[in-house]
């Protein structure tokens, strides 16, 4: 049975429980499946050899995911080629698809994590309440370890991008 975290995020003050362990820096990143654009399957390995942002979020077509995304998208344009920004929901494939296409996003890949919440339990991301994911950023490194680690406690706030970024320039 998946651990649960009572009390892991708040919306506007209203408290939620996140279901899954609390990922820690230098943790091995977990395995994970989920969707691309065009339904096949993602996992950790597919990004095997490079550093990985992901970008954890509760749903693309929201204000603060919005802007996340978008910077995201912005910083990445200026990242080493060996930098992976990521962002996972559990938006449906197509929906992902329609928004990255409308907001302009190009240097952010966006995965869904709808069939089976697969990312959502193994990063202690997901809102049992709600079947979302909590807002967080991972960084992993090339040998799949986590180098930084933030879960945002209020949902509706921001990561903190720098902090984020660096890590991943770091790892390289």
């Amino acid at each position: 049975m998946a651990t649960e975290r009572p009390g892991g995020a708040t919306l506007h003050g209203n408290e939620f429980t996140l279901i899954g362990d609390e990922l820690k820096v230098g943790d091995k990143a977990p395995d994970f499946s989920v969707l691309s654009s065009d339904l096949s399957a993602v996992t950790l390995d597919s990004y095997k050899g490079r550093v990985k942002v992901i970008c954890a979020v509760p749903s693309l077509d929201t204000p603060t995911c919005d802007t996340e995304i978008r910077r995201f998208n912005q910083e990445a344009a200026g990242l080493d080629d060996n930098i992976a920004v990521l962002t996972i929901s559990v938006d449906l494939p197509f929906a992902q698809g329609r928004w990255c296409g409308d907001a302009g996003v190009e240097n952010v890949t966006a995965l869904s994590d709808h069939r089976d919440t697969s990312f959502g339990e193994a990063y202690g991301a997901l809102i049992k309440e709600l079947r979302l994911l909590t807002r967080a950023v991972f960084v992993v490194d090339a040998d799949n370890i986590i180098r930084h680690v933030e879960y945002v406690m209020e949902i509706s706030g921001e990561p903190d991008y720098d902090t984020a970024l660096n890590a991943a320039r770091a790892a390289v």
